[in-house]
């Protein structure tokens, strides 16, 4: 019989997959993920761990499955939070989920499951595995996207390896969140009814602006109003000599400086802001509301524009450096200049969007047909063949 540790988070999906595995078979382990206990930085008023971590013990009585809690708050606080506060320190807006797979579930997880004696360990993610089998009988691994539309949360695991995926399952990934609920409820599982978890993976809610506060000393600056008709949305588009040379220049992101607009308001330090937002900036008296549309964590000035539809938010190009470019199916990266059209994204839930990757010496352009909106430095771009997850890389 094959063993399996479940990663138990006392959410109804983790609860579900775990009964889906026990059904199909597998002898298996809960284990509830501890991320957290510095009391150094206060994440939240509110212990939700407490009540998730009991509510995860009362799933595995109910099916009968083993259970413990291990505690990777050191871990966590090394590879997460340290990470999170240096990107925003140097004005990137991090992705603490993707890094949380990448580093906790499918790393120091996966290492405490195999030590001990799991053949696999699963989440309840929405997403599906597949298997390609060549004519050597070699494995090559899909993550492909879950089969609910509204829930794929393949984009959460874009950083994961063949070997990763080589021992993981994705019990629910061919369900629909209905489907699970009403599993839940046929079993009488207290999760059932819960609502899902909001905020940082396994932490639970978080303010952000205030827990970057307790690292990241506030500093007074500047908000500033670029007028959406600044001269640098109507100069002259040079000729290019090669597709590098044009990648690049639509890959730049406009610099700017004071004079290019109007001071309107003060704000408590550039890097407690990202691209897009809109909240927290308390300007008031314009036609349409503001929105960051760039930061400078250098000069500690925020340059805003108003409404959607600001130039200044939209961007056709970004780039990927090599250090940060990950391949999920290494078998179809691509060797320097090659390129390949796909279908990517640069958020959780945005719907895929038509481009073309194009690899150079020192990384890879995603190339989108269509501008995208607040294209942001740190997050992740993920691209996808189908409904097949390729490969992803930190936007620089």
């Amino acid at each position: 019989m094959k063993k399996v540790v479940i990663g138990l988070s006392g959410g109804v999906d983790s609860s579900v997959a775990a009964y889906l595995l026990k059904e199909q078979g597998y002898e298996v382990i809960g284990l509830f993920m501890k991320n957290w206990h510095d009391d150094s930085v206060t994440i939240s008023e509110e212990c939700p761990w407490l009540e998730d971590s009991n509510d995860a013990l009362i799933v595995a009585e109910k099916l009968g499955i083993p259970f413990q809690t291990v505690d990777l708050s050191v871990e966590y606080k090394e590879r997460i939070v340290d990470y999170m506060f240096n990107e925003y320190e140097r004005g990137r807006t991090p992705n603490p989920d993707v890094l949380c797979n990448r580093e906790i579930k499918f790393d120091v997880f996966l290492k405490i499951a195999l030590q001990l004696g799991a053949d696999y360990v699963a989440t309840g993610h929405y997403c599906r595995k597949g298997t390609l089998v060549n004519d050597k009988g070699e494995e090559t691994f899909q993550l492909l996207s879950g089969k609910d539309d509204n829930k794929d949360q393949s984009y959460f695991l874009c950083q994961l390896s063949q070997e990763q995926l080589s021992k993981t399952l994705f019990p629910i990934g061919n369900l629909t969140k209905p489907e699970v609920r009403q599993i839940a409820a046929d079993n009488a599982l207290i999760t059932a009814d819960k609502k899902d978890s909001q905020g940082l993976c396994f932490i639970g809610k978080v303010r952000l602006p205030e827990f970057l506060q307790q690292k990241l000393k506030p500093k007074k600056g500047v908000i500033v109003e670029v007028p959406s008709t600044i001269e640098e949305y109507q100069h002259q588009v040079p000729s290019f000599s090669n597709k590098e040379e044009e990648l690049s220049f639509y890959s730049q992101k406009p610099k700017y400086v004071i004079t290019d607009g109007k001071i309107v308001g003060e704000h408590q330090g550039a890097h407690y802001f990202t691209k897009g937002q809109r909240k927290g900036l308390d300007v008031g008296g314009t036609k349409e509301p503001l929105f960051v549309i760039d930061t400078d964590v250098d000069e500690n000035v925020i340059y805003t524009g108003q409404g959607k539809s600001h130039p200044g938010l939209y961007r056709r190009t970004l780039f990927v450096t090599n250090a940060e470019l990950h391949w999920v199916r290494s078998d179809l990266a691509l060797k320097v200049d090659e390129s390949m059209e796909v279908m990517a994204r640069i958020r959780y839930r945005q719907a895929l969007q038509k481009a073309t990757i194009y690899k150079i010496d020192s990384g890879l352009y995603v190339d989108f047909e269509e501008k995208q909106s607040a294209i942001t430095e740190g997050q992740f771009v993920a691209w996808y063949l189908d409904d097949e997850l390729i490969g992803s890389g930190v936007i620089s």
